[in-house]
């Protein structure tokens, strides 16, 4: 049984080395009552995903016994409502009896946050009683011999009164008698300070793309000659500011909550399916590139998404509802790479394009026939809309439906999909999957230059690649 059990932790482990290169964390909120059981979650998240840790806001013990074995890594939270009792070393003791020490090691805790955005709430027994809280929590956890399991507690960015630029980042004045405290007891204990750094919140139009991890000018800080080319980066480094300022800048920083909602209400730009592709997509490559910030460089900093589901019970805007990476049913809202499948794939694409050989000429040709990609029917302007964001993200030439450009015109979002869609399919090997698009697109033996919607200048523009494509494939033999 004993060697069994040992096995099932080193298949686990191995799993996740095999995704640690590009691994992420993600939020596990549970305000749905659509959502699937824990022991399914658990087992979609090791199968199927690269994510190799969660963070859940309580301590469900559904929860934490589907992860047992898993080797994922739990953060799990001491709900808001407890921490005046956990001030007690009595109450302390009980809380690790009840929450920790029937899960733990099998299910791998590895950190216990106390409350959440608490100095944001404003609510003055809460904010006196947090750091004793943590203290107190922390001695029960040792007595428990629990000593791998760090404590700390998320803030939001409410807590800086200063953040742009990032070098001059500095915590309000109110609340440094807290902080510097937190940070020396973080630094006793060797945890990290964890915020929430929402772009999404930060979000104009005139700063989109810097939020969106899209090209831009960037903002410039002065004082450190650094460009800051998205403002997650901003946003961290302005935390590290605050925290070196305070004497405290070799405490790490961990990324608790960041996403963006990919649905909102009437006059909401910010919340769309397009934007949520390019922050969340954009971030993944970005935290497993380790390139760090450039005040933290060189480091992979620990970060994990909200949310893991769209949850039909939040309060509030339609938004908050519509965080989620995934569906109920498991089906992805939107595919940024975070599965398994999509990287399996990905990397098949890449080994079928190898220059050279037998096995590129023949992937090349691998489409067969005349085939064309369109999108489906009934798909909606904002999943192609999306796909055109993620074609033109991976190095396809999007100058031609840009203004000017000969495939402007038609100038709607399906005409453009059309062209951008079947573009990829042609250019990246011509196997059904360059047409799958999360199940909007579909090949068609319709050729798109005969079709009466087009301008002819796009109908032009078509014959032109056909053109192209016939004379580098006799080339090619």
């Amino acid at each position: 049984m004993a060697t069994h059990h040992h096995l099932l932790l080193l298949t686990a482990a191995l799993l996740h080395l095999l995704a640690t290169a590009t691994a992420i964390g993600v939020n596990y909120g549970t305000l749905g009552d659509n959502l699937p059981p824990p022991a399914q979650v658990a087992n979609f998240i090791r199968t199927q995903t690269i994510i190799d840790r969660v963070k859940i806001f309580d301590t469900n013990p559904d929860i934490l016994r589907a992860f047992a074995n898993t080797g994922i890594a739990v953060t799990v939270t001491a709900v808001n409502g407890d921490i005046p009792a956990l001030t007690q070393l009595a109450f302390a003791r009980q809380w690790v009896a009840i929450n920790i020490a029937p899960f733990y090691p099998q299910t791998r805790i590895i950190r216990v946050l106390v409350g959440n955005e608490i100095i944001h709430s404003g609510d003055k027994r809460l904010i006196v009683n947090l750091l004793p809280a943590m203290k107190t929590l922390h001695n029960a956890l040792v007595l428990a011999g629990f000593r791998g399991i760090q404590v700390s507690t998320p803030h939001s960015l409410g807590i800086l009164e200063l953040s742009e630029p990032p070098s001059i980042g500095r915590f309000r004045r109110g609340y440094t008698r807290i902080l510097v405290p937190m940070l020396r007891f973080l630094r006793d204990t060797k945890s990290p300070f964890l915020v929430n750094p929402y772009p999404y919140f930060g979000y104009s139009p005139r700063k989109a793309n810097y939020a969106l991890f899209k090209p831009n000018r960037g903002i410039y800080d002065k004082f450190t000659r650094i460009t800051y080319t998205n403002m997650f980066d901003g946003m961290l480094d302005a935390v590290h500011s605050a925290m070196k300022a305070a004497g405290y800048g070799d405490v790490p920083i961990v990324a608790a909550e960041t996403g963006w909602p990919s649905l909102g209400g009437p006059g909401e730009p910010a919340p769309t399916l397009a934007n949520a592709f390019s922050y969340n997509g954009n971030l993944l490559r970005h935290t497993a590139s380790r390139r760090g910030t450039p005040l933290m460089p060189n480091r992979r900093i620990e970060t994990y998404i909200f949310a893991l589901f769209n949850e039909n019970q939040k309060p509030g805007p339609i938004a908050e509802r519509n965080f989620g990476l995934f569906r109920p049913d498991f089906s992805p809202v939107y595919n940024i790479g975070i599965l398994r499948s999509e990287r399996q794939q990905r990397g098949a694409r890449g080994r079928s394009r190898r220059p050279g050989g037998r096995r590129g000429r023949k992937a090349r040709r691998g489409g067969g026939g005349k085939r064309w990609c369109v999108p489906k029917q009934g798909v909606s302007d904002q999943a192609l809309q999306a796909n055109i964001d993620y074609v033109c993200s991976v190095g396809v030439d999007c100058r031609p439906i840009q203004a000017g450009g000969p495939c402007f015109e038609p100038n709607n979002v399906r005409a453009h999909a059309s062209y951008i869609m079947n573009s990829f399919y042609q250019t990246k090997g011509r196997q059904p999957y360059d047409c799958d698009f999360s199940g909007s697109g579909v090949l068609t033996t319709v050729d798109p230059s005969e079709c009466p919607c087009y301008s002819p200048s796009f109908i032009n523009y078509i014959k032109n690649i056909k053109r192209n494509t016939a004379e580098n494939r006799r080339s090619e033999e």
